[in-house]
């Protein structure tokens, strides 16, 4: 498996540099999605020893995180845009650009590869199939959270209202910073948010913060809060009716989960 590892790293890496350009705002989110690659996969691996899984799930967690993006690169030749709802499921596409173009796949036994499908399959969804079970549950459950940690620093330097128009066209949003009703009334009861209904910049960050009730391992929250990742999303909130009442919900979840020992 070591070997094979390294020859999916030096393909994955390869397939990235495919899409390097001359034109700089193209590649404003081209490397970031090469950075967030890299960030992924490493904390895929970390998050996999953590939980002291064997040193093939290991492995295979990192191969998880290696691919989970891989149809970022292609989603953005085709549309010009990473945002789904306007062109096509990314990691569907991954899916497709891993059985047209990796060769690699091959290798690994049907069990193993088929998990690696699946984790990348369901690492975007809103949630994991409620028929998911053993290690396609706990690997979907790990490459999420891996993902959303990331998530959390990539789009830490833009949350500054004057910043906003800085991040690329994937992560923008209209410039009013209060957040809509129906928004609010998810944070103020702890739930996930649909984020294809977003409309603001105040909604593009409290749906971002509202993935914390979807992370899995406290492991993951713990990372999150350490990095300040949490903190600095609130402290961006807008003064608006319901935000404290949010805000005591939810640092009351983060402190019970994280005070939760992490089972597999």
């Amino acid at each position: 498996m070591k070997e094979l590892l390294k020859k999916m790293h030096i393909w994955m890496d390869e397939y990235m540099h495919r899409f390097v350009t001359d034109d700089e705002e193209v590649m404003q989110g081209i490397r970031i999605k090469m950075e967030h690659t890299g960030y992924v996969t490493a904390i895929a691996r970390e998050l996999a020893q953590h939980l002291q899984l064997s040193e093939h799930d290991v492995q295979l967690a990192e191969i998880m995180g290696l691919f989970h993006d891989v149809g970022r690169f292609r989603q953005y030749s085709i549309y010009k845009t990473f945002n789904d709802a306007q062109s096509e499921d990314h990691a569907d596409l991954g899916l497709k650009v891993l059985a047209e173009e990796m060769p690699y796949m091959a290798d690994l036994s049907a069990e193993d590869a088929e998990l690696v499908r699946y984790a990348i399959k369901y690492h975007n969804k809103k949630e994991i199939p409620a028929d998911a079970a053993g290690k396609k549950l706990l690997f979907a459950r790990l490459l999420r959270d891996a993902d959303k940690l990331d998530i959390y620093r990539v789009l830490s330097p833009f949350l500054d209202p004057d910043k906003a128009d800085q991040a690329p066209k994937f992560i923008r949003a209209d410039a009013s910073q209060l957040i809509s009703p129906d928004f609010m009334v998810a944070f103020k009861e702890g739930q996930q948010a649909d984020y294809h209904m977003l409309k603001t910049l105040g909604d593009r960050k409290l749906v971002r913060l509202l993935w914390v009730y979807d992370v899995n391992f406290a492991w993951t929250l713990q990372k999150m809060v350490e990095r300040g990742y949490i903190q600095k999303v609130i402290d961006h909130l807008p003064e608006q009716e319901g935000v404290d009442v949010g805000v005591k919900r939810m640092w009351n979840y983060i402190e019970e989960k994280c005070a939760a020992a992490d089972v597999i």
